[in-house]
Formats: C-alpha cells, structure tokens, sequence
C-alpha cells in the first residue's frame, strides 16, 4: 500500500514545488513592478508639479498650446498614481481593473506626441518667456539634468515596460485565481494599445523616410510622398547597359508601389551637387524579375528587370 502511495506523493510535491516556484516569481514580479512604478510616478510628477500646474496659474501658454504639448499626460499620470496605490497595497486585481480603463490614454498620447514635440520647438524659438521658464525649471535639483523633451516620451517607454510586466504576471498565476481573468483582460488591452503606438511609430518613420528619399531627388517631377506608400530599402547597383559599354553605378529605392532608379548630379552643379536625379520609375506591379545567372544574396549575381507592357524597357543589374 505503501509502494502505490509514493508515485502520487512524489507527484503532489512537483505541483506543489511548481506553485510555489510560480508565486516566488510573481512576487518578485509584482515587486519589480511596484518600484519602477514608483520612479514612473516620480518622474511624471515633475512634468505635472513644475511644468503643468505652474504654466496654467501663470499663463505663459495658451490653453490650447499647453494641451497640444502635455496632452493626456496629467491623466496617465493620474491612473498611475491609482495603479501604485492599489500596488502598494497589495491590491492588485483592483489596481488592474483601473488601469484596464485608463490604458488607451497611452494611444492617444502617442497620436499626440509628434505635434507636441512641433509646438514644443516652435514656442521656445518664439515664446521667450517660456524659454526662460522651461530653463528655469530645469535647472531644479530634482530634474537631475533632465530636460523636458526626455520626460515626454516616458509613457510610451513604460506601456512597453507594462506589457512585459502583466504578461509574466499572467504566466505565473494560476488560472483558477480569481485574479487570473483580469490579468488576462489587461494583457490583451495593453498588447493592443502596444500594437496601436507601434502603428503610430512606423507611419511616423515611414513619413520620414518618404520625406527624406523626396529631398535627395533633383526637382519635384517624382513624387515620393504618396499616400499609402512605404519605404522599404534602398542601395547602389550596378547597370549592364545594353549595348556593351560600361557599367554604371546607380542608387535604386524599394518602395511598397515602385521601384526608382537614379544616378548622382554632377558633383559641381551649384543647386543639386549632394542629390540625385531619376532616371527611371518601375511600377511594381508590372515588372518582372528574373535571375540571370549567380546569388542574388552575393555581388556575383545578375538580375534582369523588365516591363512586358514595352520590350524596349529592359534592364540588367548586378
């Protein structure tokens, strides 16, 4: 009887020592998350107390400037100091279920951000007496050395930081706890917001890159900036021309849509020495690509590029 009681003994302790493991982690988890919390706090604080509170009782902004460069920040700032309290307390199904209601404030930050960042240059070039308040502040013992522009994008640091957070917290509760259904629910609201600002971020980058490609080309007769578009790559290839002479070394930018072609102006022109002009603009969706010979992954290998609707249109590159 004895012999038959040992295999479920031994099984009892592994699920035994496989809880406690798991609620050694989450507390360690649940620890972590209540210091950084507490910095988070801290460090929005200052934008609040210094910048916020005293720009409205002194009225050096206007109200709308003031809310397009702090935008949601004094209410992410707000449901995180709930969040900590309800941390610190030890109730953390409770602090979940308010930052539940709170977390698309970060999207909308994040969709904020960039103007905010516009105004922000733009009113310390014009607006002298906020130049001198936002040095003044600054300079405060508790800014450390920190400027404001390093504080405001600390919302969308800390949503990636909480994802992380509630998702080990998620792995590491047992799914019978009562608290288990609500980590669940934050997990999946944090991972949308997190896959909103992340949407947010690559419009933004792709913009630029847009923008940045349009200004190396001479002129405006290609239009880079096109709804929908995206940059993908861009490098230097070499053209087999196709009547024998020499190779010529070309810049090719890899668009969603397009594929551009251009060479570098001359190096002594007086306007377009740094740019490039185009030679060639190939829709995607009409070309075809064939490998001519070697490893297109190698500078040995020869691709040919041509559009069906015109023979004439045929190009080599290597």
């Amino acid at each position: 009887m004895s012999d038959l009681s040992l295999p479920f003994m031994a099984g009892s302790n592994t699920v035994e020592e496989q809880r406690a493991r798991w609620e050694r982690k989450r507390r360690r988890t649940a620890k972590e998350l209540l210091e950084t919390e507490h910095k988070y706090v801290e460090q929005l604080d200052l934008v609040v107390t210094f910048f916020v509170t005293i720009l409205k009782a002194k009225g050096t902004l206007k109200p709308a400037v003031l809310e397009t460069i702090f935008g949601h920040l004094e209410s992410i700032y707000s449901a995180s100091h709930v969040l900590s309290l309800h941390l610190e307390r030890g109730n953390l199904a409770s602090g979940l279920e308010n930052f539940c209601q709170n977390v698309e404030l970060y999207g909308h930050y994040a969709e904020n951000l960039e103007q905010a960042n516009k105004t922000l240059k733009e009113q310390l070039r014009k607006n002298k007496s906020f130049r001198r308040f936002k040095k003044l502040q600054e300079n405060r013992p508790q800014f450390q050395g920190r400027k404001l522009e390093d504080l405001l994008p600390l919302p969308l640091q800390r949503l990636h930081q909480y994802k992380h957070f509630f998702r080990d917290l998620l792995e590491n509760t047992s799914p019978d706890s009562a608290e288990y259904q609500k980590l669940a629910k934050v997990v999946m609201s944090v991972s949308e917001v997190s896959r909103w600002v992340q949407d947010i971020i690559d419009n933004r980058e792709n913009s630029l890159q847009l923008l940045r490609v349009q200004k190396l080309l001479k002129g405006q007769k290609t239009q880079v900036l096109t709804p929908g578009r995206w940059y993908i790559r861009e490098g230097w290839l070499l053209v087999v021309p196709s009547k024998g002479e020499e190779l010529k070394r070309r810049m090719f930018f890899l668009f969603s849509d397009i594929l551009i072609a251009t060479k570098p102006c001359h190096p002594l022109h007086p306007l377009n020495s740094n740019k490039l002009a185009c030679q060639a603009v190939y829709p995607l969706h009409q070309c075809v690509v064939d490998k001519v010979f070697g490893h297109t992954q190698s500078q040995g290998g020869l691709l040919s590029v041509s559009l069906p609707a015109s023979d004439a249109q045929k190009h080599q590159w290597r």
